[in-house]
């Protein structure tokens, strides 16, 4: 048998077992670092702590590997029937509320009046206002002024001084005319009438901005009835919104236990130990691979295929030439020779 056949068997059959023992210490490896990833999820996990308080209580659902896959809470039944109450008063106050719209149609109506009031008194500047007062006081006047006119000339007929004209100017400076002549009574009669046009005239002037400043006042007013007429609307809903908040208020209350419950089960769960354990085991499971994929008796045959006094033997064995003397040779270095030859010389050597 060639001596090449054997060795190359020895270091196959090595190899083969040397991968074996990889394998096995490649699955208890990776089992090390699925039981080291266990413990951490463990060490890790969230684990909510139920709470039972005056206003409700918590409840966790968990699954079968006890991981939680459902979070609730009831309020009590005291809660339940101050909410039960408000409920009922919040749908008396949303009925209050449409029917707002109803209540405060007539601000909303008024307003639209008033702004059509008061666009009419701006429709007017106040100098075509003032010319307008002027005309209807004058108006009014007149009537009364030509009676007077009537009883001073009346009383000259009579006195027979009709025809007596004095007091008359010449022209002013800027080249309008002067004063007419005429009798005393007659120029006291006019000059009564130009004061009290005068007057007129002052009092149009505040007329025509009084007439603005109305108008104006009345859009002011217009607006502000129709912002109250929104305002009531909006506050309509108050009553509702207080009911409604009143509920979630105690919606809140209860709720409380669940909060609680999750807040404890946060402070419970422990990042920082589970890091701590997935990292000693994977690296305990680093440390003991080498060691799990040693194997001794692979490692003698693959080393025992490339050794010379190997060969040797194997060849001695089988005829090859080797020689068939016995050899001394010293054994374990206790000083005596032992009789040695073919695999004895390959066990000597190794």
């Amino acid at each position: 048998m060639p001596i090449a056949l054997i060795t190359a068997g020895a270091g196959l059959l090595g190899g083969y077992f040397a991968g074996e023992s990889a394998k096995d210490a490649a699955e208890t490896q990776a089992n090390a670092q699925r039981e080291a990833a266990q413990l951490a999820t463990n060490e890790a996990r969230f684990r909510p702590v139920g709470i039972t308080t005056r206003f409700g209580q918590s409840q966790f659902q968990y699954g079968p590997g006890g991981q939680v896959t459902g979070a609730g809470y009831t309020i009590s039944p005291e809660m339940q029937a101050y909410q039960n109450r408000l409920m009922a008063l919040s749908g008396q106050g949303l009925t209050q509320a449409e029917q707002a719209q109803q209540q405060f149609a007539p601000l909303q109506a008024g307003a639209q009046g008033l702004f059509g009031l008061g666009q009419q008194y701006l429709a007017q500047s106040p100098q075509e206002a003032a010319q307008q007062y002027m005309a209807r006081q004058q108006d009014l006047l007149a009537p009364t002024r030509e009676r007077q006119m009537a009883q001073l000339q009346n009383t000259l007929f009579q006195q027979g001084r009709g025809g007596l004209s004095v007091g008359a100017t010449g022209a002013r400076p800027s080249g309008a005319a002067g004063l007419g002549a005429t009798t005393p009574e007659m120029e006291a009669y006019y000059n009564a009438l130009a004061q009290q046009d005068a007057a007129l005239a002052a009092q149009a002037m505040q007329a025509g901005q009084q007439q603005t400043s109305f108008g104006a006042g009345l859009l002011g007013t217009a607006g502000n009835l129709l912002t109250q007429g929104y305002q009531g609307q909006v506050g309509a809903l108050a009553p509702y919104q207080a009911y409604l908040g009143g509920v979630g208020s105690l919606e809140a209350q209860g709720q409380q236990a669940l909060e609680l419950g999750s807040a404890l089960g946060g402070r419970i769960a422990n990042p920082t130990g589970a890091n701590a354990l997935l990292q000693g085991g994977m690296a305990s499971a680093q440390t003991q691979a080498a060691a799990n994929a040693y194997n001794p008796f692979a490692t003698a045959l693959v080393n025992a295929s490339s050794n010379p006094a190997f060969q040797r033997g194997i060849q001695g064995m089988f005829g090859g030439g080797g020689s068939s003397t016995p050899t001394s040779y010293y054994m374990g270095g206790r000083g005596e020779a032992v009789p040695m030859g073919g695999f004895d010389e390959y066990a000597y050597a190794l």
